[in-house]
């Protein structure tokens, strides 16, 4: 159980406070409602280079890191297609010091050439390394455009391609910067040994006075129900051929994700799940292999991607993957398989409560959700979820055009 109180400042950032007396550090978290699918199509990349730009900073603090570890504090940051979130954990009697770091770059960047060009070197490095020059790196550069046609999710987090980094110029930072970067466009989240009644006071001296407002956002172009097979071939100095097949499925938030949550931990949860069961240890097709949906707050993608073992021929992975795929939509999953993937959940659910971050985080992104109380109840909806609705989702999803193959084939010749 999370406890926690809240409160809007007049410049509509919301706050939420967890109280826990038990350990002298307080973790500060702040959401960002900005993703990669909020960019420009031709300008990507930007949510994520800011990630790197907001630690170059402020305009009232030259240097963000220094003064935070001088408190005994650290920090960290992360971007996805949804949310940018930065928190930190410091002692809580030097909860000011994180106030008063992350409201000055709230209120401005200090923009500057030099830090746009340090920043944009890192990011055209990490895009180089982890995308382009490493084994299987590009996947999702090429599977994201196979199975978006409209919608933002077509690009990746680190963007479509290195000259959208590139060529971004001061102008471009700038308003990115003053478009979504706003207290009425994040949530900040306070977990540990503090007082809501003294936390609000704080936050109301320290952001109170940002008062600058995000413009009103304009609608994310739905993505088509998908009514065609799509596939893609590519050869690549791999070691081993891999499949990837990307299937649409619901958003985070609608009450349908559940129930297809719990059918991917059926299929690939552990290596007592289904397919790491049949198809690596029984049928030794696989080396790896595994089911996962891309939990997106719009309409997501359901994964099945696997890595071939040497010598085994495509179209009889295939078939294998498709013989399970067509088990779980056609028979209803057992009691006890059932139990045990729901336990797996509130196991992962209790240890990601065990430390301050882990509970600002969830309670932060279930305030974006809608409701902060998730936090605590969202359990009891996957507890709820029954045999009969996995198979449903399971039949509703895995149907062959809906589905986007991806075959990442390795042009090795031994």
């Amino acid at each position: 159980m999370i406890n926690y109180s809240s409160k809007t400042l007049s410049n509509g950032l919301k706050v939420l406070v967890h109280e826990d007396p038990s350990t002298p550090l307080v973790t500060v978290n702040i959401l960002y409602r900005v993703g990669a699918r909020d960019e420009n199509p031709d300008k990507t990349g930007f949510a994520h280079l800011f990630e790197h730009l907001m630690f170059g900073g402020s305009v009232n603090i030259p240097e963000y890191d220094s003064p935070l570890q001088l408190a005994g504090g650290d920090n960290n940051a992360f971007t996805n297609n949804d949310i940018t979130n930065y928190y930190l954990t410091l002692p809580a009697n030097n909860i000011e010091t994180g106030f008063w770091l992350e409201s000055d770059r709230m209120l401005s960047l200090a923009f500057s050439e030099k830090s746009l060009e340090v920043q944009r070197n890192v990011v055209v490095e990490e895009f180089k390394q982890r995308y382009l020059n490493q084994p299987y790196g590009d996947v999702w550069l090429l599977l994201r455009p196979l199975a978006y046609r409209v919608h933002p999710y077509q690009w990746a987090t680190i963007g479509k391609e290195i000259e959208h980094i590139t060529n971004a110029t001061l102008d471009d930072v700038r308003e990115f910067f003053f478009r979504y970067y706003s207290p009425d466009n994040a949530i900040m989240t306070i977990a540990g040994g503090v007082k809501a009644e003294e936390v609000f006071p704080l936050a109301e001296k320290w952001f109170g006075e940002i008062k600058r407002i995000a413009p009103v956002r304009i609608p994310y172009p739905k993505e088509p129900e998908q009514t065609e097979y799509r596939e893609l071939t590519v050869e690549r100095d791999i070691p081993y051929s891999s499949i990837y097949r990307a299937y649409h499925m619901c958003s985070r938030l609608d009450k349908k994700f559940y129930a297809v949550d719990l059918l991917s931990d059926i299929l690939s949860r552990g290596k007592s799940s289904r397919l790491y069961n049949t198809l690596v240890k029984e049928k030794k097709l696989f080396s790896d292999i595994n089911a996962y949906s891309t939990s997106d707050f719009d309409p997501g993608l359901m994964v099945v991607e696997g890595k071939l073992v040497k010598g085994v021929e495509m179209a009889d992975a295939e078939r294998a993957i498709d013989a399970e795929l067509n088990k779980i939509c056609e028979e209803l999953v057992e009691k006890d398989e059932l139990e045990k993937v729901k336990n797996k959940v509130e196991s992962t659910m209790e240890f990601s409560e065990m430390d301050l971050a882990g509970r600002a985080l969830n309670l932060a992104i279930a305030e974006y959700m809608g409701d902060a109380n998730l936090v605590n109840t969202e359990l009891a909806l996957y507890r709820a979820v029954t045999a009969e609705e996995i198979k449903a989702s399971a039949r509703e999803i895995f149907r062959k055009e809906n589905c986007s193959t991806l075959y990442y084939l390795s042009n090795r010749k031994n």
